[in-house]
């Protein structure tokens, strides 16, 4: 009988769907071009048969959503993103969410803002995120030239005036440590999430309900300033030269996001890589990544 039951359990295992996978974007890419993440995607699918993949497309075409990567307020995209998911039938019983670059934050905001709202998040797996902001862009992908330097100068001098708060994205993810109090009072996105200024116990709760919050690094990153954001770690207030841990800072010890919380059960894993901005090779993320979590 014992042996009859286990075989059913293994079954049951062996049959059931794939958990469905939600994917966003970073700042100079589209969701579904065939070089980028529409490749991607069917590399995903390759890997695990039937499973379901939304590559979040925010717009009605590849154009428009490269543009509001730049251009549209990321609290109306995670709005947006939450209204899609909380629509979509196939993903009712739960999704993994991956996050590249910017999109790592936009997701995690999701979970945090909605999350309550969707199917059980499971694990939430962020690739060259920005979790505490940047400070410093050196390169912006596909805005090179004139428009890149433009954006640049935007960020130095003028992040948190209110109308590049809202006509900039990357403006809303920076994070000046030489002023904390006027980044925690004027940023319209990044301080809001990392609950800098109030409390809300929804976006905590919504948090520590993720099976794992999965955070890689790349150790020679050329995009992100500082890198160690993409760990959650940044520079000691005050300056801009010594840099702090995620368990140096002040979200962790106050454990504003429950992400002490979540480290101390485990659920927190740091993954790094050698390379550049999102370079990773197809056998290291099977292994890494795929084997451990969306499988």
């Amino acid at each position: 009988m014992k042996w009859w039951f286990g075989f059913l359990l293994m079954l049951k295992y062996v049959s059931a769907e794939p958990t469905p996978i939600v994917l966003w974007h970073g700042m100079g890419d589209t969701c579904c071009l065939a070089y980028s993440l529409g490749l991607f995607k069917l590399f995903l699918e390759k890997q695990i048969p039937g499973v379901y993949v939304v590559s979040l497309k925010i717009g009605n075409s590849t154009v428009e959503d490269l543009e509001n990567g730049y251009f549209m307020h990321p609290n109306k995209q995670v709005e947006y993103v939450c209204e899609t998911l909380a629509q979509d039938p196939n993903l009712q019983n739960g999704f993994n969410g991956i996050g590249f670059s910017q999109g790592s934050q936009f997701l995690r905001a999701v979970v945090q803002r909605c999350g309550h709202k969707l199917g059980p998040i499971k694990n939430l797996i962020t690739l060259g995120g920005q979790h505490q902001g940047v400070y410093g862009l050196p390169h912006c992908f596909a805005l090179q030239h004139e428009t890149c330097d433009y954006v640049r100068k935007l960020l130095n001098y003028a992040a948190y005036y209110s109308w590049v708060q809202n006509s900039l994205v990357q403006a809303t993810y920076w994070h000046d440590p030489l002023d904390e109090k006027k980044y925690a009072k004027n940023s319209e996105f990044l301080a809001d999430i990392n609950n800098e200024l109030q409390i809300n116990q929804t976006y905590i709760d919504n948090l520590i309900k993720l099976e794992h919050f999965v955070m890689v690094k790349f150790e020679s990153d050329s995009i992100v300033q500082p890198r160690e954001t993409e760990w959650f770690g940044f520079y000691a207030p005050g300056q801009a030269k010594d840099l702090i841990t995620l368990q140096q800072s002040a979200i962790y010890k106050k454990d504003r996001l429950g992400l002490k919380k979540m480290d101390e059960a485990g659920k927190l894993v740091f993954l790094s890589q050698p390379g550049d901005h999102l370079r990773f090779s197809e056998d290291w993320f099977i292994d890494t990544i795929i084997k451990p979590y969306l499988l």
